[in-house]
């Protein structure tokens, strides 16, 4: 099997294409240039899997602009998140007084993102919003506004353009619905 094959194999369905996520992030950063004309921008992408997204939104976005990343680690089950957070690497850039958009690749549950946005804030931005590609509104369990989304999506275990499953298939070129059987494992893992 080739190594494209090898990919595809864990793919049920394509769920948005390289296409489609093109021409949305390109009006996420037409929308967020001109919210933030004139502004100090500060964009905080959250590894790993934002990286592709904030990548390409950040060149989607013709006002100036800084990026920074942070890697948080939730407690909990693989499809789950207790909410119970870890800093694994910090920002670099102090966020006080700067007008910061935090980038995620996708919002589940909303307890993760809603611990960042409570630490972040308590670092006195000038201004705080988000920006998830994806959200999965059905499995919120915590009131967290996202001012930017992409793309609202089922409640499916996803993979690509960042996203993963036990670290792999990060690197698909669009986002792809994993196949039941492998999203049956993920529910297994600790």
């Amino acid at each position: 099997m080739t190594r494209q094959g090898e990919l595809s194999a864990a793919v049920e369905a394509v769920l948005i294409d390289e296409d489609t996520l093109g021409r949305r992030i390109a009006e996420l950063g037409a929308e967020i240039s001109a919210d933030y004309r004139g502004r100090d921008l500060l964009l905080v992408g959250v590894l790993k899997g934002a990286v592709f997204f904030v990548s390409d939104l950040m060149r989607s976005i013709d006002t100036p602009c800084e990026v920074d990343f942070m890697a948080i680690s939730s407690y909990g089950s693989a499809t789950d998140s207790s909410g119970v957070v870890r800093i694994l690497k910090d920002l670099d850039l102090s966020v006080e007084g700067r007008n910061v958009l935090i980038v995620e690749d996708i919002v589940d549950s909303g307890l993760t993102l809603a611990y960042l946005v409570r630490m972040l804030r308590a670092r006195l931005p000038a201004s705080l919003e988000v920006c998830a590609l994806l959200t999965k509104p059905a499995r919120r369990t915590t009131d967290v506004e996202c001012r930017y989304v992409g793309f609202e999506i089922p409640q499916r275990f996803v993979i690509g353009y960042g996203l993963d499953f036990a670290e792999l298939y990060r690197n698909l070129p669009y986002v792809g619905i994993l196949r039941d059987e492998l999203a049956a494992q993920a529910e297994e893992l600790p």
